[in-house]
């Protein structure tokens, strides 16, 4: 592990002078974990997002994590001396990750609070060269005078929600290389990389080295990590390219049985995607399966907002000359506002109960 510094909107820290306290602020919180990880700490305590559940707690050993960071550095070429702006929440795994990453290849950070347009009054001149997003920040950025940092970063990695379609063909203009990641906190970070951009764009994620991958009777993907115990059991149903690559389908909880057919919500929602940004609306939407007496379950469509029977028409007009049959949703259903997780990603279940 070599020598880093830390900046804050405040002042540059060096790692050998990290701030005392115990302060529950975002500075506070990367400030802290940092101090615990260069004071040797063994095992760390993680809680899950709850996007797929209950939010529990997991444990991993500073060995596991380690190893999880340099696998990261290794794909993408991460080096001493760089520079890493963290700007996601230490208390969850993309955060604390970004933590590790910096300090045990040695890269200079930058905290910027969490927010939709971290690179808004970014307290540094010097170029960032690696950066880790959420899709939502990725879309406020490309709408902003600050997607400009697009063509000097180095990497940027984008994770804990798919990326649209969209968003995706925004990002081919920039230099910057982008790839999407696919894990959760039960495999530290991710396993996987899909480049975005750029000659080697891909729609298959990539394993990190060492990570292994197969299929349950589901088609769902299972995972061994080399330096985990036991194999993770996914609720993620996927395409095989072969033993190192797959493109993901959707959430196997999600799959919709409509009268024999199998429909994946994920895949419907790219197509509507296109639809929505058409029509120039930006609310949140997502397809469920709901109760039909005639063919078990039906597709509807979810859309947060107060409800306008001219934009409903319109969504209807479109969704008929653009989907199959079996994709067309029966019903669009309106919510003023969606359930949401901890780390603000749609709660899809909860979000269901407040149509009842």
């Amino acid at each position: 592990m070599n020598g880093f510094s830390i900046q804050t909107k405040d002042r540059i820290y060096a790692s050998a002078e990290l701030p005392e306290g115990n302060d529950d602020s975002f500075e506070g919180r990367a400030f802290q974990f940092c101090r615990m990880w260069l004071q040797g700490q063994t095992t760390y305590s993680l809680t899950t997002s709850g996007s797929t559940g209950t939010p529990k707690t997991i444990q991993a050993t500073r060995d596991q994590m380690r190893k999880s960071a340099l696998a990261t550095a290794q794909a993408i070429g991460l080096k001493a001396g760089q520079t890493s702006l963290v700007c996601l929440d230490p208390n969850y795994i993309a955060g604390r990750m970004m933590l590790v990453r910096s300090m045990e290849v040695g890269m200079n950070m930058v905290l910027s609070e969490p927010s939709a347009n971290p690179f808004t009054n970014l307290p540094i001149q010097s170029p960032i060269d690696f950066v880790a997003l959420v899709p939502y920040q990725v879309q406020t950025i490309l709408q902003s005078d600050e997607k400009r940092f697009f063509h000097s970063i180095s990497n940027i990695l984008i994770g804990g929600a798919p990326l649209s379609q969209k968003t995706e063909n925004e990002l081919q203009t920039f230099r910057c290389q982008f790839y999407e990641t696919y894990g959760m906190t039960e495999t530290l970070s991710h396993i996987a990389l899909r480049k975005v951009n750029g000659a080697e764009r891909s729609k298959y994620f990539q394993n990190l080295p060492g990570v292994r991958i197969r299929q349950d009777d589901r088609q769902c993907l299972r995972i061994q990590v080399p330096f985990l115990e036991t194999e993770i059991i996914t609720n993620d149903v996927v395409e095989l390219r072969d033993k190192n690559s797959f493109q993901w389908l959707g959430r196997w909880d999600h799959v919709i049985n409509s009268g024999g057919i199998k429909l994946h919500p994920e895949e419907i929602e790219k197509k509507i995607a296109l639809i929505f940004d058409s029509l120039g609306l930006t609310n949140r939407f997502f397809i469920a399966g709901l109760p039909n007496e005639r063919l078990g379950t039906s597709v509807h469509l979810i859309v947060e907002g107060e409800r306008s029977v001219e934009i409903q028409n319109q969504i209807i007009q479109h969704c008929e000359s653009t989907l199959s049959k079996y994709e067309n949703p029966k019903s669009i259903r309106w919510v003023r506002n969606f359930a949401e997780t901890a780390t603000q990603k749609v709660d899809r279940k909860k979000t269901i109960r407040l149509l009842e």
